[in-house]
């Protein structure tokens, strides 16, 4: 059996294509969406809609990681453009189509942080499996799937202005996970809560983990954990006990996926 995984896609059409060329099936991780692009301040939806220099500043406000400011500065952003929500989905359908067309594999999807689940029923297929909280036998083994991005606990999803991350209340994703039953690998978007995983190099600050898919790791002893979410991680693999817990690589950069064979 070989798998291929990949996960922040961000907009990378051709190498999601090329992703599942040879693959029994392809896992998908999540950040479909290239709402910014950190390289381009004109590519994204972001750049193309509001401007390089709305999407500059929103990459710097990132970066120095205050979120209330960035939560003012985007909703201002888009409180210019009239009819903004329309604006937002159409961009975000425009990429959906060429992504979830680009699909050649049987493919496993989960969303990201940076993803609108609520579009996805309309791409349902056979050869595609929405599979955000399940449990799936692929080949002979278990794979259980969680996606989105958890908040601190006591941080309300932010519900103003056009974009919504699909961010998750802390409880609601520990009840995602928990629900899961015992799987041979564990895929989610974000890494489980180790702190080599979810330090990225470049922002220089722990991106979002969480300490429930670890509790998977030690409950399952899985053979593996897949994610992404951490573009540039201090570390890109660590063994936890028995299990090989694996950044899959951010698409958009590499172009490549990982490749799992049993």
């Amino acid at each position: 059996m070989r798998v291929h995984v990949v996960s922040d896609v961000h907009g990378a059409y051709d190498a999601l294509a090329r992703a599942g060329h040879g693959a029994d099936a392809l896992l998908v991780l999540g950040d479909l969406v290239d709402y910014v692009d950190y390289r381009d301040p004109e590519g994204g939806i972001l750049g193309r809609v509001l401007g390089p220099e709305v999407s500059r500043e929103f990459g710097r406000l990132r970066t120095a990681g205050g979120r209330d400011a960035l939560i003012r500065f985007i909703r201002d952003a888009w409180a210019r453009v009239p009819d903004a929500p329309a604006v937002l989905e159409e961009a975000v359908l425009e990429q959906y189509d060429r992504l979830f067309g680009a699909l050649t594999a049987p493919t496993y999807a989960i969303p990201g942080n940076v993803d609108v689940p609520g579009l996805w029923a309309r791409y349902a297929r056979p050869g595609l499996t929405l599979a955000d909280g399940r449990v799936l036998e692929i080949g002979d083994l278990r794979f259980g799937f969680v996606g989105g991005a958890p908040l601190p606990p006591g941080v309300e999803p932010r519900t103003s202005g056009p974009w919504t991350p699909h961010l998750l209340r802390a409880a609601e994703f520990t009840a995602a996970v928990k629900a899961l039953d015992r799987v041979d690998v564990l895929c989610s978007h974000v890494p489980p809560a180790v702190p080599e995983l979810a330090y990225d190099v470049v922002t220089r600050r722990a991106e979002s983990s969480s300490a429930d898919l670890l509790d998977v790791v030690h409950r399952d002893r899985p053979r593996a954990a897949f994610f992404g979410h951490v573009h540039q991680p201090l570390a890109q693999r660590v063994r936890v006990g028995r299990t090989e817990c694996v950044n899959v690589g951010h698409l958009r950069a590499t172009g490549t996926p990982y490749v799992l064979r049993w």
